[in-house]
């Protein structure tokens, strides 16, 4: 393999820059068009949820509330995206272009380590829609739970909030990205053809690719105004 000279190539690149540049500013618009005009911006809105059992109205909180709540935790987390509870919302809201299999890929459930809380995210076009599905999937779910379970443990201690700005568009960062591919780019399109640039530059490189010796150097002389 032929071996690179790290002071060719950096002069090499060098006299390419203007590549680099060209590159940058390619990346830098086809990802600002993508961002602003192709890119839809999502609005994230988030209820938060915890179990707390009927006995603690009376008793206060036990080791084996804890424990069936913890376990239930999990269960929970699994119902809130079911289909029954999320036809009830579509239908709750008139949500008339959602499916529940459509509303459920906008819908994120989560759960904190160690505790009985659960978080529902729901990801919308809108804010404003995005805080009512997050709101109304957690008060069909507590509604269903005290039919299906004969429990009222959920409880909603946290709303929703409407968002004032998509979750998903951050021109800075994404420029920043959009640059550092650009700079990637045009650095292994210069390295190419560095590695492929079979002309000969300088006495050296006669010497090192057609194995001559050289005898002598004929300088590049410029003529000045009025030498004849």
């Amino acid at each position: 393999m032929e071996e690179i000279n790290i002071k060719d190539l950096l002069s090499y690149f060098l006299t390419k820059i203007w590549i680099l540049i060209i590159i940058v500013v390619l990346a830098l618009i086809i990802g600002n068009v993508y961002s602003l005009c192709v890119k839809v911006p999502l609005y994230q809105s988030k209820t938060k949820l915890v179990l707390v059992s009927e006995s603690n109205k009376q008793t206060g909180i036990t080791q084996n509330d804890v424990m069936l709540n913890n376990n239930l935790v999990a269960t929970y987390s699994e119902m809130i995206k079911s289909r029954d509870i999320l036809n009830q919302v579509i239908k709750n809201l008139d949500l008339a272009n959602e499916t529940a299999e459509s509303l459920s890929s906008k819908i994120d459930v989560s759960t904190t380590t160690n505790t009985q809380t659960i978080i529902i995210s729901v990801s919308y076009t809108d804010g404003e829609t995005a805080k009512l599905i997050s709101d109304e999937v957690a008060k069909v779910f507590a509604a269903e739970i005290k039919k299906i379970y004969k429990l009222d443990n959920v409880h909603i201690y946290e709303k929703a909030i409407v968002p004032e700005n998509p979750y998903n568009m951050n021109i800075v960062k994404e420029n920043v990205i959009y640059s550092a591919v650009g700079i990637a780019l045009g650095g292994a399109i210069i390295f190419i053809l560095f590695f492929f640039d079979t002309t000969i530059k300088s006495s050296e490189d006669i010497e090192e690719k057609m194995e001559l010796n050289v005898l002598g150097v004929v300088p590049k002389v410029s003529n000045k105004a009025g030498d004849k």
